[in-house]
């Protein structure tokens, strides 16, 4: 973790520029992050109408620092033009959601491009390709947030979609996100008919040292949020963790029972901290939308 702890979402909701109204119906959800998103869930014939829609609903977003786009891979006609509406858009979003991506190099040519025209926004990644997971540590470093992509990464593997296929590049993604205090979030769950097997994913991937989760159905949102949003019994147990391990100078003390010492206080400060700065950052706007629906 860096010194300084990233607020981080935990439950980001993507919704294809289809309709504006579809996507300004999406606001009142309870999501950490709305992504708008250009790319898979756009049909080729109507890319040029989804900018349109994009941009008139940023305009609308009432919080566009915790809005997200996902834009097309960079090397495409259609990326040029999505960066042409992010430059020149008067409502910036505060998330940018790369695609296809296989080197560090290209997070830092779209963050150096979005500056040239005075935008600095969060850049996350999707991980979707195995030249992406090869290079994953150098990714985190440069990216704000890893996005897991499933389904391309499955299929260029030529697996089906399980927890074992996907295992190596979780681990990896975890690993590397905890070097640099990068977000780190789970891919969309696609058997939306079997809430079992989102439940059962969001505990596992919580174990490898996951943040959060995407879902393109907003019906998962408050399965997300319950599991993966900071839980208030949890940081007041990891503050009397620190302060138990602190009051023992730093070494070994008994806490209701059980041992705890210098690395159970170095992770419940980390806790405490992941979740403060997620509290300042998304807490207000999570009421907000609870209380629109």
């Amino acid at each position: 973790m860096t010194d300084t702890a990233r607020a981080i979402p935990r439950s980001i909701l993507y919704t294809p520029a289809l309709s504006l109204d579809r996507v300004v119906k999406a606001w009142s959800y309870d999501a950490d992050v709305h992504v708008i998103d250009l790319e898979d869930a756009v049909p080729a014939p109507e890319k040029t109408a989804a900018r349109r829609v994009c941009r008139a609903a940023l305009e609308k977003a009432p919080h566009p620092a915790n809005v997200g786009v996902r834009i097309n891979r960079l090397g495409t006609l259609e990326a040029v033009h999505d960066l042409v509406l992010l430059a020149e858009s008067p409502v910036r979003p505060g998330i940018v959601v790369m695609t296809m991506v296989n080197s560090a190099v290209e997070v830092r040519l779209l963050r150096d491009t979005l500056a040239s025209a005075g935008a600095r926004p969060e850049i996350y990644v999707t991980v979707e390709t195995p030249a992406a997971v090869a290079a994953v540590d150098a990714i985190a470093r440069a990216a704000d947030g890893l996005v897991l992509g499933s389904a391309d990464l499955a299929a260029t593997l030529g697996v089906e979609i399980t927890w074992a296929g996907m295992l190596a590049a979780r681990q990896a993604m975890a690993l590397a996100c905890a070097r640099y205090g990068t977000a780190c979030v789970d891919t969309a769950n696609f058997r939306l008919a079997e809430p079992d097997v989102l439940a059962a994913e969001i505990d596992r991937v919580r174990e490898l040292g996951f943040h959060g989760k995407v879902t393109v159905h907003p019906g998962e949102l408050d399965t997300i949020n319950r599991a993966l949003r900071p839980d208030p019994d949890e940081l007041r147990r990891a503050r009397r963790v620190s302060e138990a391990v602190r009051a023992a100078n730093g070494g070994i003390a008994v806490l209701d029972g059980s041992m705890v010492g210098p690395p159970f206080a170095r992770l419940a400060r980390t806790t405490a901290a992941l979740g403060d700065a997620w509290r300042t950052r998304f807490a207000d706007r999570a009421t907000d939308a609870g209380a629109g629906r």
